[in-house]
């Protein structure tokens, strides 16, 4: 899987949780909870749907690392590569 691949999957739960949220405008590097009014239940339940689409494990100590998109996008892809 490539990046852009992984970054519409990540769009698409996205979506999936916060519908407001225009994807096609979002700003790879912003702060979603800040920038898109994610509150932490909505983050935790990305982090969750991404675990079980893409069956990779998240621990709950890695949840501060991943703020924005790109953060994302950093943390996810080596993971899948392996």
């Amino acid at each position: 899987m490539n990046r852009d691949e992984l970054r519409a999957i990540i769009l698409e739960e996205l979506s999936a949780i916060a519908p407001d949220i225009d994807t096609d405008t979002l700003n790879d590097q912003a702060r979603l909870r800040d920038e898109y009014d994610l509150d932490s239940m909505d983050a935790l339940n990305l982090l969750t749907a991404l675990h079980k689409r893409l069956a990779v494990n998240i621990p709950e100590a890695d949840y501060a690392r991943m703020h924005s998109l790109s953060q994302l996008l950093d943390y996810l892809e080596p993971r899948l590569a392996r």
